[in-house]
Parts: C-alpha cells; structure tokens; sequence
C-alpha cells in the first residue's frame, strides 16, 4: 500500500440548467461550488474497518474477517472500474441489512464505502482503516453531496491501494491527479453513484453523500411522462436542451468579452423558462415554488436544481444586486422555513490536501477517533 494517512476534498456542484433531460440524452450543464465534502482516511492496525460520517450521526466498524466472508470468487481489476457487481451488491445489501429496495441515507453510505473498498481490495489482504467524511453540503438537496462523498472514497480508496500515486509533494498545501488518474477517479465514483441513484447522469461525479428524497423516484416520474405522452414531451426535452446550450454560450461569451447586463437578462429569461419546463415535467414542488414567487418580490429569478421535489432552488445574484436586497431576500426565505447559503460557482474537483490546507474546524471533525 502507497498511502498510510490521507486527506482529501471534492466540490459540490449545481446543475445551472438540464435536470432530468441530461438522462434522456439532452445536455446538462453543471457547475462545481465552492461547497466541500472532506474526507480523511487512515491505516490502522485494528484488524477492523470503520467509518464515521458525523453529517448524518453515523459510525460503523466492521472486523476484517466479517469483510472477507463477502468475497467469493474475485476476478475484478483494480485499476479500471468494471461493470457493476450485481452479486457483490445483493451480499452486501444483506450485509447492511437493507434487502428491501428502500435504502435509507446511512445505509446508502454504507454500501458505497463497501463496494469500492471490496472491490479495490477484494483481490489481495484487505487492510484495517478509518474512514472520516465531513460535507459543507446540506444532504439531500440537489447539490452533488453523494458524488462529492463518492469521489472523495474513490481518491482515497484508489491511493491507498496503489492503484494511484499520492500527488501531493512535501512542499504542497494540495494537488491534483493527472488526467488519467482523474478519470479512473470518476469510473469508480460512478459505481458508488450507482448503488446510490441507480441510473444516475454521471454529471455529480463529472463534476465533483447523502440523500434521504430519491432520485429514482423522481427520475422515473418523468420517465412516466414521456411515455404516456411522448409527442408532448419530447419538445420539452428538446427545448430544455436549447436552454443549456444557449446558457453555455452565455456563459462563455462573458468570459471573453465585457460583461453587460444583456448577459444578466438572457440568463433570468431562460431560468424562468426552465423552471416552468421542470413543473410541466412533474419534479416541481410547492415549496420550489414559493422560493420563486419570494425571490421574484425581491427582482430576483430562481429555478430548481438537481432532482426536485423539492431539495434545493438557485438564485442568480447579479453583481450590482444591493447587499440589503440578499439579506432582505435570504430573511424573508428563512421566514418560510427555508436555508440559504450564499456561494459562488467554479472551483478544483478533487484534490489532496496536507493537514495545514483544511479549515481548522473540519480538520478537528475529521482528526477524531
């Protein structure tokens, strides 16, 4: 084994414009936050595995003899994630005690973190660890925090096996994987997206858990839809895939050139237009909906992100937007039994950090037996 003690992070991400199509094959256009899951994994001599995940009041060990019981037959390679293991699923579905479908948020969790680390393992001595998660990202809201935690297992599980180097130099406060690495990242994360979602788009982990509303329940809602009425909805599809795509060219126009408030204005237009089509989809909720109509009061535009039924809304702040304006908005949110957490949008996918690169109060969460 490589790495004996590692700290790593994955962003959030908002999907700006896309839910829902990008799994009927329409473009999605997402963006990673500067929202973190941190993850710390570190060997031990334990003889068992343990996992802490504090968000959600959950830690869970298991002796290594248990562990090996639930390989049989192993043919798997290491260093390129396989089609899922169906057999190994079901074993550990029954491990964890959750055969009925209905997986509950730690449970979910559970499978994931075993999933990658048989499946790394599986083939040789499985080594005693703790695994520590802490996330910024609210859980179950649409904002990627089952692909952050998915990929921060990935990272570290892949390092600690020798798959993967460590890229972090001595010198270094964080790193980042080569391209290669990066995307051997993403295949295993995806796999843990899976277990999780079960046909997730591989956008959250693209870009990057816990999420007690299902995804799968909502993805098939509209699935539903297309097919009761398919010459109705395959134009929605259709005109959600232009939302993105002129989005995009918004976008990257106002990288390259003066930004104006033409920008601004295209971009509420097609948040506006978007949320509609997601409410004609099925996904919307009355809360969404309120969130629209309160924001709207204020001068400001916002759309669902994510699954829906309800989970999380973003609002899109225009530089100029008076700072009385967010904080009168963000209170009368609060009012309604909202959160709100104020963030902005591009930022590193995964990276390793040294201990001197993670927020004081994180590093206390993940440095606790």
């Amino acid at each position: 084994m490589q790495v004996k003690d590692i700290f790593v992070s994955a962003p959030g991400k908002a999907i700006l414009h896309g839910e829902h199509a990008v799994v009927h094959g329409k473009v999605a256009l997402a963006v990673s936050l500067n929202l973190r899951a941190y993850l710390r994994l570190k060997v031990t001599t334990t003889g068992k595995v343990c996992i802490n995940l504090p968000n959600i009041d959950t830690s869970q060990c298991w002796d290594l003899s248990e562990l090996r019981r639930l390989i049989h037959n192993f043919h798997g390679k290491r260093d390129e994630a396989q089609r899922l293991d169906a057999e190994l699923v079901k074993r550990l579905r029954e491990f964890v005690g959750a055969t009925n479908g209905n997986l509950d948020t730690c449970s979910m969790a559970t499978l994931s973190f075993l999933y990658i680390y048989l499946s790394l393992f599986g083939s040789g001595e499985l080594p005693s660890l703790t695994v520590t998660v802490w996330s910024e990202l609210p859980t179950g809201a649409g904002l990627g925090s089952s692909a952050a935690y998915s990929v921060c297992l990935a990272a570290a599980l892949l390092c600690t096996s020798g798959v993967i180097p460590a890229p972090l130099k001595e010198w270094d406060h964080t790193a980042r994987w080569c391209q290669e690495d990066l995307e051997l990242i993403n295949s295993w994360a995806f796999q843990g997206e899976m277990i999780i979602h079960g046909n997730p788009s591989g956008v959250d982990n693209a870009v990057g858990t816990w999420v007690p509303r299902s995804t799968k329940v909502l993805v098939a809602r509209v699935k539903d839809k297309i097919n009761k009425f398919p010459s109705i909805m395959t134009p929605v599809l259709d005109s959600v895939d232009a939302i993105s795509c002129t989005c995009e060219k918004v976008l990257s126009e106002m990288t390259c050139e003066p930004i104006t408030g033409e920008h601004y204005n295209i971009l509420e237009e097609l948040i506006d237009i978007n949320q509609h089509h997601l409410n004609v989809m099925g996904v919307g909720h009355p809360a969404l909906d309120m969130l629209c109509r309160v924001t709207l009061a204020k001068g400001l535009h916002s759309k669902l992100t994510g699954a829906g039924g309800g989970g999380c809304g973003i609002t899109l702040l225009r530089p100029e937007t008076d700072s009385l304006v967010v904080q009168g908005t963000v209170q009368d949110l609060r009012d309604c039994g909202f959160d709100c957490w104020e963030t902005s949008i591009g930022g590193p996918g995964v990276q390793q950090h040294s201990p001197l690169s993670v927020k004081e109060e994180i590093l206390e969460i993940l440095n606790r037996d």
